[in-house]
């Protein structure tokens, strides 16, 4: 992996890419070689080459509708000289700036640097800061419990039929939204975990409302995992010392529920659990600080089992 600031993508990609485009469309409108140069600050012979077509630029900047109507406009304004050169490199850095966040430069940016994707523009155009630094964090935990969760055979004979989900929250989280886990959750496939997509924060309902319950008696438990209630996992959580509480399974007021069961306790339990009722299927939470932990206890108990 190459370090690269985004200020090189403008350089070596956007800038020919748009040249390109200006030429072309300053050719179609009549304007003799050379001063299509001038204009794009090039040599003729560069010119030349884009007109052939032996230098087209980047396709993600060529191909974007408002890079087509931000050029189309500025050789109109070339054309007719109803746009001088301060206003054309005013709707360029206008396009630059809504490229490099989320855009096409920001794609092409996380592409050469892959440790920036997903949060590539919040470190570039927004800067650096705790709020989006512990959003990254969290991303992060998960990304490694999900790969410790998958790599670890004994845990498919336990993953429910709806599927396991893997989450943690932000610091402080108050709403679903707060916590990152695995958009469709993870399920066994074929003997083997199947993981559909990376984490991404607001993808979980029924982890989210269990974490978001206990974290309101605890907020040290930020982390969590759900596997198939069975005699075999309670058992071997028993045997690693870890505290085990039933609660209802019913879905309404889930949340209120378990922060009532739990509210006199000066700690949340390790894990939580119920056996099901009609059309749902039973169910055990594991918890820890982040969500490593969490899966790292899921897994503990499990060995046991195994």
């Amino acid at each position: 992996m190459t370090l690269q600031l985004p200020s090189e993508i403008v350089v070596d990609r956007f800038l020919p890419t748009a040249r390109s485009m200006l030429a072309v469309e300053l050719d179609d409108r009549g304007l003799p070689q050379q001063e299509i140069a001038t204009k794009l600050g090039i040599s003729q012979a560069a010119v030349s080459k884009y007109l052939s077509g032996k230098q087209t630029g980047e396709p993600r900047f060529a191909d974007n509708p408002r890079m087509v109507e931000t050029i189309e406009y500025i050789a109109e304004g070339f054309a007719t000289g109803t746009l001088d050169d301060y206003e054309a490199l005013s709707e360029l850095l206008d396009l630059i700036r809504a490229f490099e966040d989320r855009g096409p430069i920001c794609a092409v940016h996380e592409e050469e640097m892959p440790a920036l994707e997903g949060m590539g523009c919040d470190l570039c155009v927004r800067g650096q800061n705790k709020g989006l630094q512990a959003e990254r964090d969290v991303l992060g935990d998960v990304r490694h419990a999900v790969r410790l969760f998958s790599n670890t055979p004994a845990v498919v004979d336990h993953i429910p039929n709806v599927g396991s989900n893997i989450g943690m929250a932000l610091p402080e989280a108050d709403s679903q939204t707060d916590i990152a886990a695995v958009p469709g959750r993870v399920h066994a496939m074929r003997g083997r975990v199947n993981v559909p997509s990376n984490p991404e924060f607001g993808a979980s309902e029924n982890v989210a409302t269990t974490l978001l319950a206990v974290m309101a008696v605890d907020p040290s438990v930020r982390g969590a995992v759900n596997l198939a209630t069975s005699d075999e996992l309670l058992a071997a959580a028993d045997e690693q010392g870890l505290e085990a509480v039933a609660f209802d399974a019913s879905y309404e007021n889930r949340a209120e529920r378990i922060q009532s069961l739990l509210e006199d306790r000066d700690r949340a339990p390790s894990v939580l659990y119920h056996e099901g009722t009609f059309g749902i299927e039973p169910i055990t939470y594991v918890f820890g600080e982040t969500a490593v932990d969490a899966v790292e206890t899921a897994i503990a108990c499990l060995s046991v089992d195994a």
